[in-house]
């Protein structure tokens, strides 16, 4: 199990040949309190950097850009009753979505931990 970043604040992860998608603790925490989120539809063919899902906070409303282009596969129908899910778990049970990429390239040119860790350090 291989996890990436973005400079957008999501994380990706292997899970066989798909790809699970959430937000970082660092955006969580950037976000504050998570009352709602518009997950994408199933079977929805996303570019990368395109917009995946919305979520919103007490504080304000952010978007997901997906990672890496592909077909949405699954979505983590819990988040539509328990959106905290996300703040509680963010890297963990509040995932968003599973993605079928289309080129896997696009997973390898992502950040590493260290590297993304190095981000977060320089925007403090």
């Amino acid at each position: 199990m291989t996890t990436k970043y973005t400079e957008d604040h999501e994380w990706v992860r292997t899970e066989g040949d798909l790809l699970v998608v959430g937000i970082t603790d660092y955006a969580q925490e950037q976000l504050g309190e998570v009352v709602f989120v518009e997950l994408p539809d199933i079977d929805r063919n996303l570019d990368q950097r395109e917009e995946a899902a919305v979520i919103e906070s007490v504080k304000a409303a952010g978007e997901i850009k997906s990672p890496v282009g592909g077909t949405v596969v699954e979505v983590n129908e819990t988040l539509n009753d328990n959106p905290e899910k996300i703040n509680e778990d963010p890297a963990g049970d509040g995932w968003v979505y599973k993605i079928k990429p289309t080129d896997s390239n696009e997973f390898e040119v992502l950040m590493d931990e260290a590297a993304y860790n190095a981000l977060v350090e320089s925007l403090s």
